[in-house]
C-alpha cells in the first residue's frame, strides 16, 4: 500500500465533526440553558448523530467494501481505520448523552413534565394504557415470527421494533413488532401533567397479548440505522429519462441499503448479538445500547404543550424577527432596494422584505423575469405561491432547483411540479454538480433600458429556518452584479459551468481561484494582512495549505468555523498566528462571510459555500462582494462581536478538542446581543420622494391586479 503524505497540521474530517455534535451536547449540559431548551440539544445531537451514520459512516462502509487502502489525507487513515476510529469515538459519546437525559428528565419532574416507565404508573393510568392499546393499537400491529418459514424481515431505516424471543414446546423463535409510524410515538396522560408514556414501553409490556400462544422472554427494542449515502448513477442519467422518476428510484433504493448501526434498549445476550450480527452483516462494534429514546422528536411537541405558566421558567424567552433595519415600513421594498442595498440578518430580522421584493415583482407590469436557485424549501412557502403567480401574471419565471438536496428530495420534487403546472421553466442540476447557490435575479424594464435587482444569500429560501438558522441576505440594484447574475443563469440553462463572472465569483471554477488570490495578497503584506471568514466546515486541502502559508507569513487569521475543521490552530511553525472558534447556541450558526484586509480597503464577500472541496469544485456555489460601505461595516461589527463572545463561543486547541474561552471583563453572548440590536433598532424615516415612489409602485401593482382579474 502507498503511503499518503500526511500533515502536521490536520486532523480527520469525520473525528472532527464528532467534537462539533460534543458541543452541541455541551449545550444540553448548560445549567445556564432552560431545561426544555437543554432536551432539544439532546434531540438535535442524537439526529445530527443519526445523520452521519446515515452519510459518512455509510460512505466510508461502501469505500471499506471495495477494499479501498486509500488513505486520507489529513489523517493517514484507511476507510477502516476510519470507522474503528468513529466506533470507539462514538461509544462514550453515547454514556454522555443517555447521562445528560437521564439528569434532565429527572429536573423536569417538578415541573410536571414526565416521561413514564410502566411500572411508574398509578393504577387507573395503567387501566387507561391497555384500554387504549387494545382499542387503537393491538388492531394495527402487524407482528410476525422468524422460523424456518417465516424468513427475517426487511427492517426499515430509524423505524423502531419490539423484538422478543417466543416459545411453544420446544420450540424458539424470534418475534417482532414494527412500532407502526401512523401512530403517535407518545401517549399521553389524563392529568394537568404533562405526563406521557413512548408507544414502543407500550407494545413491550403487553406483548403476550401480540403472541397469544408463545411464551415470551428478552423483550427488547431495536432500531437499525441504514447506509443513506446513495446518489443517482452516471448511467442512469445518461438514458436522458426524466430526473424526477430517478430521484423517486434513488429514494426507494435508500430503505433498502446496509446496515451500519444497531441500537438497543436493553442490552443483548451473546446469543442475540451473534444472531442480529450475522443478519445485519455488522460487528458487535456496531451495536449501541442506549437508555434513552431512539428518537426524540417527540420532544419538540411536548414543549408546545407546556402550559404558559411554566413556559418561562422552562424555554428560552420567545423572539420574533424584527422588521429590518434598513428598510422604512409601509414602502414599496422594491423601490427601496433600487436606491440602496439592503442586507437582512435572519433569524434577527425576518425574511418577510424578501418574500415583499418577490410579490412585488410578480404584479409589477415592469417586471420581465424572475430566476431564482432553490436548495431546500420549507413544507409550506409563500415564495412557491410568489413564484406561480409571476407565472400565471405572464413574468418568464425559471426555476432551478436542486433535486438531489439530501433529505428533502422528496419536498423538492413536490414543489418541481407544482412550479411546473403554473408555467414557471423549471431546470434541474448537473450530473456530478450540485446546484446550492443562493440566487435571485428579478428583470425590469426602466424606461428603454434592462435593469436588475439581484438577491445573493448564505442560507435557504426556507421560511421556516430562516427563523432557526442565522444568516444573510443581500438584495442590491448594483447594475454590474445584476449583469452577472443574468450570465449565470444563462450559462446554467446551457449546462455552461465555467462562467466569466466580473463581480461574482463562483464555483466549481472562480470561487476558490478567487478566495486562494486574495489570500495571497494578504500574504504579500505579512505581519500586516489580515484574514476572518466565517463558515460551517473546512476541509478543502488547497485552503488549508494557504491558510498554513498566511499563518507563517505572519497573517493575522481568524476561522470561525461551526462545525467540521480539519486544520489545526497554533502548531508551532505552521499555523501559530492561526486561530479557530467555533459558536454553538440557541440558533445554529449557517452564514458564509469572508473580509481579506482592514479599513476602508477591507474586501468582503458573503455566499452560500464552505471550504470544502464538495463545495469548492463538485458544486455550483455563488458569493458575492460588498460595495455598500455600511454593510461592509455592519458584517464587519458582527464578526468581531463573534470572536468577543465568551458565553457561547469555543477554541480549538492544537490537538482538535475545544474548550470555552475564559471569561475576562464583561460577558459577551454574540447571539444574545444582535437580537438585542435588533429590537432596538429604528427604521429609516419615510422621505417625501420616497413617499412618491411607494405610490407610484403600488399603482402599478394594482392596476396589474385589475388588469388580471378582467
Amino acid at each position: 500500500m502507498e503511503k499518503t503524505e500526511t500533515l502536521d497540521y490536520t486532523q480527520n474530517r469525520e473525528l472532527s465533526w464528532l467534537r462539533f455534535n460534543q458541543r452541541v451536547l455541551e449545550e444540553a449540559q448548560d445549567e445556564s440553558v432552560p431545561l426544555m431548551e437543554r432536551m432539544k440539544f439532546v434531540a438535535i445531537f442524537t439526529s445530527n448523530l443519526d445523520e452521519f451514520f446515515m452519510i459518512r459512516v455509510g460512505s466510508l462502509y461502501d469505500m471499506a467494501a471495495a477494499d479501498s487502502k486509500k488513505q486520507d489525507i489529513r489523517s493517514g487513515m484507511t476507510p477502516k481505520q476510519q470507522l474503528d476510529a468513529i466506533y470507539k469515538a462514538v461509544a462514550p459519546l453515547y454514556k454522555e448523552r443517555d447521562k445528560t437525559y437521564a439528569e434532565i428528565k429527572k429536573q423536569l419532574q417538578p415541573y410536571g413534565v414526565c416521561g413514564m416507565d410502566f411500572k411508574e404508573l398509578e393504577q387507573q393510568e395503567k387501566k387507561y394504557v391497555k384500554k387504549y392499546f387494545k382499542e387503537q393499537v393491538l388492531p394495527v400491529l402487524s407482528p410476525q415470527i422468524v422460523d424456518a418459514n417465516h424468513p427475517f424481515p426487511h427492517l426499515l431505516n430509524k423505524d423502531i421494533y419490539v423484538v422478543a424471543t417466543l416459545k411453544m414446546g420446544n420450540n424458539a423463535m424470534l418475534g417482532i413488532v414494527p412500532v407502526p409510524p401512523y401512530i403517535s410515538d407518545v401517549l399521553y396522560l389524563p392529568g394537568h401533567d404533562v405526563r406521557y408514556i413512548r408507544m414502543e414501553k407500550v407494545i413491550m409490556e403487553y406483548l403476550e397479548l401480540v403472541f397469544e400462544q408463545y411464551q415470551v422472554s428478552d423483550k427488547n427494542y431495536i432500531c437499525v440505522t441504514r447506509n443513506a449515502d446513495i446518489a443517482p448513477d452516471d448511467e442512469a442519467l445518461a438514458d436522458n429519462e426524466d430526473f424526477r422518476y430517478i430521484m423517486k428510484e434513488t429514494l426507494h433504493k435508500r430503505r433498502r441499503m446496509a446496515v451500519v448501526r444497531l441500537e438497543t434498549a436493553a442490552p443483548l445476550g451473546k446469543e442475540m448479538e451473534k444472531y442480529f450480527c450475522d443478519k445485519f452483516k455488522i460487528a458487535p462494534e456496531c451495536i449501541f445500547r442506549t437508555k434513552m429514546p431512539m428518537k426524540l422528536g417527540f420532544i419538540f411537541a411536548i414543549a408546545d404543550k407546556i402550559p404558559e405558566s411554566m413556559k418561562k421558567a422552562l424555554t428560552d424567552e420567545p423572539f420574533t424577527p424584527q422588521p429590518a433595519a434598513a428598510l422604512a415600513e409601509g414602502m414599496s421594498v422594491m423601490e427601496q432596494v433600487k436606491r440602496k442595498d439592503v442586507l437582512l440578518s435572519y433569524p434577527y430580522e425576518s425574511m418577510d422584505p424578501f418574500l415583499q421584493l418577490i410579490k412585488e415583482a410578480a404584479f409589477d407590469p415592469d417586471v420581465m423575469t424572475i430566476k431564482i436557485t432553490i436548495y431546500r424549501l420549507a413544507k409550506k412557502a409563500r415564495l412557491v405561491e410568489y413564484l406561480c403567480a409571476a407565472a400565471e401574471n405572464g413574468k418568464e419565471v425559471t426555476v432551478l432547483i436542486e433535486l438531489r438536496a439530501r433529505f428533502d428530495e422528496q419536498n423538492n420534487i413536490d414543489w418541481s411540479e407544482r412550479l411546473e403546472e403554473a408555467g414557471c421553466r423549471v431546470l434541474y442540476g448537473f450530473d456530478g454538480y450540485k446546484v446550492h447557490s443562493k440566487l435571485c435575479l428579478i428583470t425590469y424594464r426602466s424606461r428603454n433600458d434592462i435593469r436588475y435587482i439581484t438577491q445573493v444569500g448564505t442560507g435557504n429560501y426556507n421560511e421556516k429556518t430562516a427563523k432557526m438558522y442565522t444568516d444573510y441576505s443581500l438584495m442590491t440594484a448594483h447594475q454590474g452584479i445584476g449583469e452577472d447574475a443574468a450570465v449565470f443563469f444563462k450559462n446554467m440553462s446551457i449546462g455552461n459551468l465555467d462562467g466569466e463572472y466580473h463581480h461574482l465569483i463562483v464555483s466549481p471554477f472562480s470561487l476558490k481561484r478567487s478566495v486562494l488570490k486574495h489570500m495571497d495578497e494578504e500574504i504579500h503584506k505579512g505581519a500586516q494582512g489580515r484574514i476572518i471568514m466565517k463558515m460551517n466546515s473546512v476541509t478543502d486541502m488547497d485552503f488549508i495549505r494557504k491558510v498554513e502559508e498566511a499563518s507563517c507569513a505572519g497573517v493575522k487569521v481568524d476561522l470561525i468555523v461551526r462545525g467540521i475543521c480539519c486544520i489545526l490552530p497554533g502548531v508551532k511553525g505552521h499555523t501559530e498566528n492561526l486561530r479557530v472558534t467555533s459558536i454553538v447556541g440557541r440558533y445554529l450558526e449557517h452564514p458564509r462571510v469572508f473580509v481579506f484586509g482592514t479599513g476602508e480597503t477591507a474586501k468582503v464577500y458573503i455566499g452560500s459555500a464552505d471550504m470544502m472541496t464538495r463545495n469548492t469544485e463538485k458544486r455550483v456555489e455563488v458569493a458575492c462582494p460588498i460595495y455598500d460601505e455600511g454593510i461592509k461595516k455592519h458584517l464587519i461589527h458582527d464578526l468581531k462581536v463573534m470572536l468577543a463572545d465568551n458565553l457561547k463561543a469555543r477554541i480549538m486547541a492544537d490537538d482538535g478538542t475545544y474548550k470555552k474561552k475564559e471569561r475576562k471583563g464583561e460577558a459577551v453572548n454574540a447571539q444574545a446581543a444582535f437580537m438585542k440590536a435588533a429590537l432596538n433598532a429604528r427604521p429609516p424615516k419615510v422621505l417625501p420622494k420616497a413617499k412618491r415612489e411607494k405610490r407610484s409602485i403600488f399603482q402599478k401593482v394594482f392596476r396589474a391586479i385589475g388588469k388580471r382579474k378582467a
